[in-house]
């Protein structure tokens, strides 16, 4: 986004007529306020003047993982609430509640000794779920 000086200038003057009305509510004598005043001045011209060379042009990627940010999925509710896809749903709808678990699970980075103490199975129970889940899905890989 580029550097609006008018928006900036009003803001500006906004804060320093409050600062210039609490400084002389507290009794500070004229020739002081107005020798911060030309200070603040001062400091505002350097901060424009390094604000309007400022090229905020970002980065490809900037750009694109800006845009989408992959939603959170913690559950296996959110797993399926956020499937656009309607024969990938009723896929996974078929398959039974721990091993939709235990793909979030996986999801979210557990390895699969964490998993199988989270859900009380086998590890190589856990492998086999997984596989069957594979199998399924198999059509839905790109």
């Amino acid at each position: 986004m580029s550097y609006n000086h008018g928006k900036e200038e009003r803001k500006w003057q906004r804060w320093k007529l409050a600062e210039e009305k609490v400084l002389r509510a507290c009794g500070m004598d004229e020739s002081t306020i107005e020798q911060l005043h030309l200070w603040d001045r001062a400091m505002f011209n350097s901060d424009r003047r390094f604000y309007e060379k400022l090229q905020d042009t970002g980065t490809y990627l900037d750009s694109v993982t800006g845009n989408e940010t992959p939603p959170e999925i913690y559950t296996v509710e959110n797993l399926l609430n956020d499937i656009e896809n309607a024969e990938l749903l009723k896929t996974l709808l078929t398959v039974d509640k721990l091993t939709l678990q235990i793909s979030v699970l996986k999801m979210n980075g557990y390895s699969t000794n964490e998993i199988a103490v989270l859900v009380h199975l086998t590890t190589d129970a856990i492998y086999k779920r997984i596989a069957v889940l594979k199998k399924k899905l198999k059509k839905f890989q790109r």
